[in-house]
Formats: structure tokens, sequence, C-alpha cells
């Protein structure tokens, strides 16, 4: 059975972005599993029956611990020699390629799903495209998990058209929709998980999931659910994810909204957030930059119209007015009209509720895209 290593800066993303496909994978050839954080891979492999290898990685620009990891790495695919080497995430992908380019491993792919650059500026995104040009130009492949990624690609001329191919319709790794199933949650328990949260048994609630920082659009989403409740007060916010203040902080005012405002619910990293949108009629999701978020795939799946910014990956899974609202980036008063459109219209509300989960189960079925995955592996060995 051939080998095919594949890589993340952290476990979290073998978890979250990737969960299960890894395991489905080793069917077919023998997986190993590289990231950062010894301990919680070393548990991933256990729980998901895959084996691990250790390569310190970090998400910051850390030069000398990058050569370390190229030289680990390196050593440890040349003694592998692994047929297929697969990387997801920008630290992991120039890492990962660079040293199986130089172990000679025959398929190097990369996952592009997302670009942080993008919200960079000066000498730090000089240095961010390099890494991305690099990069592509050591894969023989690059997978952008969105249409609107492979684009912007090709404007930024990181790499050519003849590397590039989405796979299926999208997304790194679809969706479970047996498991993002509103079904699973009865009216008995959505009204008790609601009551224990502390939010009124009639409000209406827009959820946020995702990492509570300033570049997926939590200071425009506060301050416009702050002058929507003013006016509509049966109104909850409900924001399901961690603070990262180090490394993109919320600005003050907003963090004070989210400590003192009675109905804006911060619940923190949830590993389950299947009963938050289960209380929730809608998500807001004013990000800025996305690849192709799994988080709007979720909502949808379990039944919300998603309100969502007109970048690529989010306005590919949402079709304004069918199953959500698209709105401009960085626009606090185009949110405010979305989300009060929502609440007043209940008929579109409706229609939208009820295209949701039709369409993510026709088009982003997890183990489809699993099957897609795999099939682009057997015509990449036939070439090699």
């Amino acid at each position: 059975m051939s080998k095919l290593v594949r890589i993340t800066t952290i476990p979290l993303s073998l978890e979250k972005l990737l969960e299960g496909q890894l395991t489905f994978m080793n069917q077919y050839y023998e997986v190993v599993a590289v990231s950062a954080e010894r301990d919680r891979l070393i548990k991933y492999g256990i729980d998901n029956n895959v084996a691990t290898f250790h390569v310190e990685l970090t998400r910051a620009i850390t030069p000398l611990v990058d050569l370390k990891a190229v030289w680990k790495l390196y050593k440890y695919l040349k003694k592998e020699t692994p047929l297929i080497v697969h990387t997801h995430t920008p630290k992991a992908g120039i890492i990962g390629m660079l040293a199986a380019k130089l172990a000679g491993v025959p398929i190097r792919l990369h996952t592009v799903a997302g670009l942080p650059l993008l919200e960079t500026k000066g000498i730090k995104r000089r240095i961010l495209n390099s890494v991305e040009t690099i990069t592509y130009s050591l894969a023989t492949k690059v997978y952008p998990n969105s249409k609107g990624l492979e684009q912007i690609i090709l404007a930024e001329k990181f790499a050519s058209i003849s590397k590039l191919k989405v796979l299926g319709r999208g997304s790194s790794n679809g969706i479970d929709t047996s498991y993002f199933n509103p079904q699973l949650y009865s009216e008995a328990f959505k009204s008790n998980f609601k009551s224990s949260i502390g939010i009124n048994a009639n409000n209406f609630v827009f959820v946020y999931v995702g990492r509570l920082v300033s570049e997926k659009g939590i200071n425009e989403l506060i301050a416009a659910f702050n002058e929507l409740n003013e006016k509509e007060p049966n109104l909850s916010l409900l924001l399901v994810g961690p603070f990262e203040n180090e490394l993109d902080p919320l600005e003050p005012e907003t963090l004070s909204l989210i400590d003192q405002h009675p109905e804006i619910f911060s619940v923190g990293y949830q590993a389950d957030v299947r009963p938050y949108f289960a209380i929730s009629n809608a998500l807001a999701f004013p990000s800025y930059r996305e690849g192709f978020p799994n988080v709007v795939m979720q909502a949808g799946a379990m039944n919300l119209p998603s309100i969502v910014t007109d970048i690529n990956g989010c306005n590919e899974i949402i079709t304004n007015n069918f199953n959500g609202l698209i709105i401009p980036v960085k626009n606090k008063n185009s949110l405010y009209e979305a989300m009060y459109n929502m609440l007043m219209d209940s008929k579109l509300l409706e229609i939208m509720k009820g295209n949701s989960r039709k369409l993510i189960v026709a088009n982003y079925e997890r183990e489809e895209f699993w099957k897609i995955l795999l099939e682009e592996y057997r015509e990449l060995e036939k070439r090699h």
C-alpha cells in the first residue's frame, strides 16, 4: 500500500477542517498525519486510527524554527518515501512542499483554504506573497477550495491555471449532513437549551460561529446588532468561538459590548456547535476573507439561512434571497439592513430556510467529496 502524508500546521485543522477524511483515506493508503503540538497530534492519531509524525510548526513568521522543521521533515520523507504529500494551511504548505521536493516525493499537493495575506499590507504582504508563489511552484498540483479563490490566485499570479483545480463544487471536506441535521433536536431540547443559556424563549436568535477576531467582521456585527436591538428588543446574538486577542484583537468598544450587553451571549469554543445552530434562526457571518467556510455549510445543513459577505466561498454557497443574503464587506449599515430584513420579513425567511438544507445535501455531502479526492489521487498515480 502506498504512503500518503497529510500535513497541517496545527492538529486542530486535522480535527475540524479534515474531520474523518484521513481515516477514510487510510482504507486506500498508508496515511501519516504530520503537525505541531505533539500530545494533541498523538491523541488525534489514536482517535482517528492513523499514524502520526510530529514537526514543530508555527503560524507566525519564524525562520529558524521553520528551517529546523524543513530539515526534520525532509529526513523523515527521505526515509519513508511516500507517494503523495498533501499539505493544508500556509506554513505547512511552504515547509511541506519544500521538504517533499527535496526528498523527491513524486506527487506534491497543496490545498488553499483561504489566503490570510489578503488582509495584510507592506513588507509582510510581500513576504507572504513570496511564500505562496514558492509553495505553488514546489507543488505538482494546487487545489483552491473555491472558484473565487482560484480567481484570486490567478489575479495575484501565484500560479498558472494549468496547476490549479477546484475539486467538486468547492470545500476541503464537504459536510456530514447526517451529523449536521436539525431533526436530531426536539422542541423540548431546544427550549431547555435556550433557557440554560439565558435566552428568552420568544427571541429571534442570530448566531455567529468562528474565531472572535476583527477580520471575521465581529466589530461590525456587534455594532449592527446593538443598533438593531435598540429598536427590536426580542432579539439575541449568540457568539460561539474563541477570542484571539494576540493575533487580531477586537476593538475595546466591541469587547465591552460583548461583555455587558444583556442580549449578547458569548459561549467560547464549543466542540459541538450543533445545539447552538438548533436554537438559532439565522447565521450572521460578515467575514472579510474565507476559503470555503465550513460554518456556512454547517448552518445550511441545520436549516439556517445565512447573512454573508460578498467574498469567495461565501458567495458560492449562498445565493442572494434563495438561501441567505449577501452584503458588501466591512459594511455595518448593510449588515444592519440584512439583519433587519431577516427579522421582519418572515415570508422571505421561510423561503430561505426551506432551501438551505436541500442545497447543502445536493452539493456538499462529505463522503461524496472524499470520493472525488480519492479519484483525484488515483488519476495522479496513473501519471507517475
